[in-house]
């Protein structure tokens, strides 16, 4: 696992140690895949990376120019590979005054509950990115993507993308604001695509 492209290009991850039941990480052919598709939506970008796993789609979303990203998960392990894997790349990345990545624990199977005190986020709690990839097949995807429709976490416009099994089927809209507006299929992987 590796970052693919930016700053930190090439830059080899920490990953979970054997097979991992909680910790899956989105393979790097469908994470190149998913940020080719965002192109330069990318840079300046406000970033919020729910079940964040080892960090690797913050990372990324980093190295190629987002202004700000906040990662969250609640497992141990999880935790301790995105701070593992921040401490390995940040140092070849040029980030701006302020834009240090957050590292939160949160249980997002309870709602997004996020104490944002120290980021620059914290004024209007906007994310131009939402990503999401709980563990699969649980119905944690929908479940998080009806908690963010119902959040005032996104900036107009903003883009949130879940990633589920490909035999998942999720809404194609939400009651407040999120409406499916593509989905990709990579192998057992798809994301879906849903804007404001």
């Amino acid at each position: 696992m590796r970052i693919i492209s930016g700053q930190a290009r090439g830059r080899k991850l920490f990953s979970p140690a054997g097979k991992s039941k909680e910790i899956r990480p989105t393979s790097d052919r469908a994470r190149e895949a998913l940020f080719s598709i965002l192109g330069d939506r990318v840079i300046d970008a406000r970033v919020l990376d729910l079940y964040s796993g080892t960090g690797a789609v913050g990372l990324e979303a980093l190295s190629r120019g987002a202004k700000e990203v906040i990662f969250v998960d609640y497992h141990p392990a999880a935790l301790e590979l995105t701070r593992r894997n921040c401490e390995l790349c940040l140092p070849s990345m040029s980030l701006s005054k302020g834009s240090a990545p957050l590292i939160l624990k949160s249980d997002l199977r309870r709602g997004i509950r996020l104490q944002l005190e120290s980021s620059s986020a914290t004024e209007n709690k906007c994310f131009d990115l939402i990503f999401l990839d709980p563990p699969y097949g649980k119905g944690l995807a929908e479940q998080t993507l009806k908690h963010v429709d119902a959040s005032n976490l996104y900036a107009e416009g903003a883009l949130v993308i879940a990633e589920e099994a490909n035999d998942i089927v999720l809404p194609e809209s939400f009651h407040n604001s999120l409406t499916l507006t593509d989905q990709r299929r990579y192998g057992d992987t798809q994301f879906w695509f849903y804007t404001t």
